[in-house]
């Protein structure tokens, strides 16, 4: 008998046929004449139950099937009398795939801190919290790709081994098939990277951009979607070594147009998944509900589903980086030394305090910052004729702070040129990017949205390492 996913079993209205079912044990009790097993596939957060006459099927059929173990059963459909659920399977034979031993199996019906479900990612996903996190997650990924083919952009596979920083911050991981117990070393008594196998130093991406630049002024519409890596020694809540980037690239784009497309994508994407999401966002609604009622009421989170329509009931309130400085440093919340870090001057590189202070006690609503200093700003970005400020844009969130950042970027050649040489870029090894500039240069804009930020907003989970399924961090590289 072909199985029905549990998903499709509680939609169901058919109670003549029988079906089969197949899942993992999320609980069993037994009273006198009958066993009650809620049963989960994967396919929703609800579980199906199972309802099992002893007088026909004997409990010692039953002993194993604690917690964890996996069955497949055969039944009928049947009305429901218990609360929150409208269906319920009457079950005629009931096989047991799979055995999880209670003593052994960590994953027993009670409520686990996400530090001990961390320490057992191969076995996380089967909890309805990182069941709907995995969910949400695919069909964030299925958004993006739809917004951008719907729009007619290409999607690009740019490197992920590469010679170049993008960012110039120079925390990237080596890439190497030398042996490091005999390094080479050259007449310098350094090490000799002829030797290696790309014949020079190579390094894990940061960022697919520059490559996303060469393929828009070729093709105008391009987009990256992969994982990048950055090897900063950081243990907050906002921080992995590995994680996914989205980088649109547009030829004859401008700043404004950046921000549209940045504006547009968000909401696309917020409203794919009130639309596609709704079970799962509302069980992570009640969970963050739960794990902040003791706080005061000024400290908890906005509820997740009203966050989220927040965003789309909101136009993007775009002001400069000049503007955002005179409201943070004549705010009450600066003058009475509630920032961490004070705002003094002009220049300071923004804190997400300060990110977060715009959006949700100035403006109550997401935030586009734009013309930044460039000296706290990437090479590639376009300067303005004031000579201090680029044309960079970065997106404010509630409770994220920044969740996109982009810029138009510097089309001049001597400009670049220039930019490069003062920012110790190393012009030699980035000749292709800067000669684009020589051959049919046009003005172009782009933008990098950290996927696991969204997911960070999307949904309202506290920690980076819980809305990714497998966290890099550092001294973390088990699974």
């Amino acid at each position: 008998m072909k199985r029905t996913e549990i998903k499709d079993a509680l939609q169901s209205e058919n109670f003549e046929q029988e079906m089969n079912v197949k899942g993992w044990v999320r609980t069993k009790r037994s009273s006198k004449n009958v066993a009650f097993v809620a049963l989960n596939d994967g396919s929703t957060i609800h579980n199906l139950q199972l309802v099992i006459d002893l007088d026909k099927i004997p409990e010692t059929d039953l002993a194993l099937m604690h917690t964890g173990a996996s069955v497949s059963a055969n039944g009928f459909l049947v009305s429901s009398a218990g609360s929150g659920q409208r269906v319920e399977l009457s079950v005629s034979s009931i096989q047991l795939l799979g055995e999880a031993n209670p003593d052994e199996y960590p994953l027993q019906p009670k409520k686990h801190s996400l530090e001990f479900l961390r320490e057992k990612a191969h076995l996380r996903f089967r909890t309805n919290t990182f069941g709907a996190i995995t969910r949400i997650r695919h069909a964030m990924i299925f958004a993006i790709h739809k917004f951008f083919n719907d729009k007619g952009y290409y999607n690009i596979h740019t490197p992920i081994i590469t010679s170049s920083d993008a960012e110039g911050a120079g925390e990237m991981f080596q890439v190497t098939t030398l042996d490091l117990e005999k390094l080479p070393m050259n007449e310098e008594n350094k090490i000799d990277f002829k030797q290696d196998f790309f014949g020079k130093a190579s390094n894990l991406t940061v960022s697919g951009q520059l490559e996303a630049e060469l393929a828009a002024l070729a093709l105008s519409k391009v987009y990256t979607f992969g994982p990048t890596f950055r090897a900063e020694n950081s243990n907050t809540s906002r921080h992995l070594a590995e994680f996914w980037m989205i980088e649109p690239e547009v030829a004859f784009f401008d700043i404004n147009d950046d921000m549209d497309l940045a504006e547009e994508m968000l909401k696309y994407l917020i409203q794919y998944a009130l639309e596609n999401c709704s079970d799962d966002l509302t069980f992570l609604s009640k969970r963050l509900e739960e794990e902040e009622k003791n706080k005061k009421a000024d400290e908890k989170s906005m509820e997740l589903i009203s966050k989220l329509n927040f965003v789309l009931e909101n136009s993007f309130e775009r002001i400069s980086y000049t503007e955002a400085v005179d409201i943070l440093k004549n705010s009450n919340h600066n003058k009475k030394g509630k920032f961490q870090y004070p705002i003094e001057k002009w220049g300071a590189d923004l804190q997400s305090e300060h990110e977060r202070y715009l959006v949700e006690k100035h403006f109550k609503k997401p935030v586009i910052l734009t013309n930044y200093p460039k000296e706290i700003k990437a090479f590639y970005m376009k300067q303005n004729e004031d000579g201090t400020t680029v044309r960079a844009m970065d997106v404010l969130f509630p409770g994220i702070g920044e969740i996109i950042g982009g810029s138009q970027r510097e089309e001049n050649y001597s400009k670049l040129l220039n930019r490069m040489e003062e920012m110790h870029i190393p012009v030699e090894s980035m000749w292709w990017y800067l000669e684009t500039r020589k051959f049919g240069s046009v003005p172009h804009a782009g933008f990098g949205l950290g996927f696991e930020r969204l997911m960070l907003f999307v949904t309202g989970m506290g920690n980076i390492r819980d809305v990714i399924p497998f966290p890099r961090t550092p001294l973390n590289c088990e699974f």
